[in-house]
């Protein structure tokens, strides 16, 4: 265009000069100058058509492609969706599904707790005899946690075989009290067929109440184990599974280590069988019941001695009965009764697989544990959840003083739900630890938590 108005500039001003020249041949003279500008406005014209060409072809080269990566099956992301939501784009393709929690817990503890638990309430933690237990001081303490703040991520891979569900997700509970990645899924499923870490086939994950508290009943069988799992059978409600469990032997060398403290150290677990679990569920319109079992060899040997001996086995097993039952509009009752023997490493809280008798033998230690929990709404953005649980240990003759007998729990809530996906809450937390000598120790606790789910 500048070429153009200089060109017209120079036109107009030889036209100027013009005078003395006849009619004829100015009117020659601006016909060539009018034909020079139509053919610099076509080149012009093709010069920019020509460079825009390249740059409307790429987005039809990038959408194409696109197609193409679809139509073989490239992986679609999505945030914040669920594997049965029928909105879910490209559902028949390979996707992958983020997901998690951004928490943040403020804690008054108005007596003490075992300082690397103390964005939590166990009572296994609770320090009894002072001085000599963790957590000894000073009452009160006011306690920020990030720590149940988590990040998930879910695929579902389409195969000729059917679909595979992967499952991979931490939270920031790391066991010595720092904020660290803690892992809680790894696992994959094929139809039947699963593998890797998940909710044990002994527990129920749906019986765990409403609560912001991180660490929950201590009468409930909750871990998350390695497992193998199949589900032969699953139809109108109806399903029963069986695993292949990580073992695992919680110990307690009692009379022996005070005896000989070096010795009792270098007794250690020795399993030699993965425990076998097995479940039955049932779910209706009215809630569910489940009944699970477990059998397994817990075992001990002393590394200290050559031969590892003195060693052995005992035989552990149990019986899990859990479910919900929905009551009036959204409220919804939680309960469930454990009982058995060297089931301790599946408890919520507290207790050993094996512990000496009174003969110094190793035993298996009995267990029972029970949960109640009431869960009401009293509108679609208020809720309140009341409940109580106990893990009760039948202590050996030669469990020391100091052992583990039963240990106690309850959750009293409000929580409002100001959006969607935002929970906010004050909950009062209570629990006691009993130990064998008949000595106990409670701790109680005001939590307030923001959680903001994605």
């Amino acid at each position: 265009m500048k070429r153009q108005l200089a060109l017209a500039v120079t036109v107009l001003a030889a036209a100027g000069g013009a005078t003395a020249q006849s009619n004829e041949e100015l009117k020659a003279r601006l016909d060539d100058a009018l034909k020079t500008i139509q053919d610099l406005q076509g080149r012009v014209k093709a010069l920019e058509q020509s460079r825009a060409a390249p740059a409307a072809a790429a987005p039809a080269a990038a959408a194409s492609g696109a197609a193409q990566a679809l139509q073989w099956g490239a992986p679609v992301v999505s945030v914040g969706t669920r594997a049965g939501d029928a909105s879910v784009p490209d559902a028949d393709k390979a996707r992958l599904e983020v997901y998690g929690q951004v928490m943040l817990d403020s804690i008054y503890d108005f007596k003490r707790m075992n300082p690397d638990w103390n964005a939590t309430l166990r009572p296994s933690q609770i320090p009894v005899v002072c001085p000599g237990s963790p957590g000894c001081g000073k009452n009160g303490d006011w306690i920020f946690s990030v720590r149940q703040s988590s990040l998930g991520l879910r695929s579902f891979i389409p195969t000729s075989w059917g679909l595979v569900k992967t499952d991979l997700s931490f939270d920031l509970f790391g066991s010595d009290g720092s904020t660290t990645i803690h892992w809680l899924n790894i696992w994959a499923e094929l139809g039947m067929f699963g593998a890797g870490q998940t909710y044990s086939n002994f527990m129920d994950i749906d019986v765990f109440p409403n609560t912001i508290d991180y660490w929950g009943p201590s009468g409930m069988v909750f871990v998350r184990n390695p497992q193998l799992r199949i589900t032969p059978w699953s139809k109108d409600g109806m399903g029963v599974a069986f695993a292949l469990e990580a073992p695992n032997s919680a110990l307690d060398t009692g009379k022996i280590s005070d005896i000989s403290p070096d010795f009792g150290a270098g007794f250690q677990a020795w399993n030699r069988l993965p425990d076998l679990t097995g479940a039955f569920r049932y779910d209706a319109d009215w809630g569910h019941v489940k009944a699970a079992g477990i059998l397994r060899q817990v075992g001990y040997q002393q590394t200290l001695a050559a031969n590892g001996n003195p060693s052995g086995q005992k035989t552990g097993y149990g019986l899990n009965l859990t479910g919900t039952l929905k009551v009036f509009g959204k409220d919804q009752l939680n309960g469930g009764v454990v009982w058995g023997k060297a089931i301790a490493s599946y408890m919520n809280d507290g207790g050993v697989d094996l512990a000496p008798n009174g003969n110094l033998s190793a035993a298996a230690v009995q267990s029972v544990g029970w949960l109640a929990y009431y869960n009401h709404w009293w509108s679609e953005q208020w809720s309140s959840t009341i409940g109580y649980s106990q893990h009760t240990q039948d202590n050996t003759d030669g469990q020391t003083a100091s052992a583990f007998k039963r240990g106690s729990y309850g959750n009293l809530n409000v929580l409002y739900y100001p959006w969607k996906n935002v929970t906010t809450g004050l909950e009062f937390v209570w629990g006691e630890l009993e130990q064998k000598s008949g000595q106990s120790a409670t701790d109680y606790r005001l939590q307030f938590s923001t959680k903001v789910t994605f």
